[in-house]
C-alpha cells in the first residue's frame, strides 16, 4: 500500500508541477500576443533576438500545417505515457532528473495542446534573427529541454536495467 500511496503522490506532483509551468506558458502568450498586437516585432537584442507573433498550425517550424486533430489525439497518447511513466517511476533520488525530464515534456505538450484546442493553432513569439530560426514559445523551450535531458539520460546517465521499473509485474507467473 505504501508503495500505491508513493506512486498517488508522484501523480500529484506530476499534475501540480504541469500546471504550474503550463500557466506560465499561456501567461506569456497572452501578455506577448497582446504587446505584439500594435506593432510587428519587439527587438530584444538587434538583429539577434526579438518577439515576433506568428500562428503555427504545424508541429515543430510549422511542419505538418493543419494536422490539427492529429496534434490533439497524439497529444493525449503522450500524455497517458508519461503518465503511466511517472505512476511506474521509482521515487528515488536517482529518478529525479526522470521526473523533471518528464515534467517538462509534459508542460510543453499541455501549453500547446491548450493552443491547439481553443484557438486551432499555436501561438509563438520567440525568434532568433541572427540564425533565422523558426519562431517558438514556452512551450517549446519546455519540450526542447525535456527532449534533450531524455538523450542525455539514455546516452550517458541511465543503464537499460535502469528502465527495468517499466516492464508488467510478474508476480503469481512461474518463472
Amino acid at each position: 500500500m505504501k508503495e500505491k500511496n508513493s506512486s498517488l503522490k508522484s501523480i500529484l506532483i506530476f499534475v501540480i508541477s504541469v500546471a504550474i509551468l503550463t500557466f506560465f506558458d499561456q501567461l506569456s502568450k497572452i501578455i506577448m500576443v497582446d504587446a505584439l498586437k500594435t506593432t510587428k516585432t519587439i527587438p530584444l537584442i538587434k538583429n539577434v533576438l526579438e518577439f515576433y507573433y506568428i500562428e503555427n498550425t504545424g508541429t515543430a517550424w510549422g511542419m505538418f500545417g493543419g494536422g490539427r486533430i492529429f496534434f490533439l489525439v497524439l497529444t493525449v497518447i503522450i500524455m497517458a505515457v508519461l503518465v503511466y511513466i511517472t505512476y511506474k517511476l521509482p521515487t528515488t533520488k536517482k529518478y529525479m532528473l526522470m521526473r523533471i525530464t518528464i515534467i517538462l515534456l509534459g508542460s510543453g505538450a499541455v501549453g500547446n495542446f491548450i493552443d491547439r484546442l481553443f484557438l486551432g493553432y499555436v501561438r509563438d513569439f520567440i525568434y532568433f534573427r541572427l540564425i533565422n530560426f523558426p519562431v517558438f514559445n514556452v512551450a517549446d523551450c519546455y519540450v526542447t529541454i525535456g527532449l534533450a535531458l531524455f538523450i542525455i539520460m539514455v546516452l550517458f546517465i541511465y543503464k537499460d536495467e535502469d528502465f527495468n521499473f517499466l516492464k508488467p509485474d510478474r508476480k503469481g507467473s512461474n518463472e
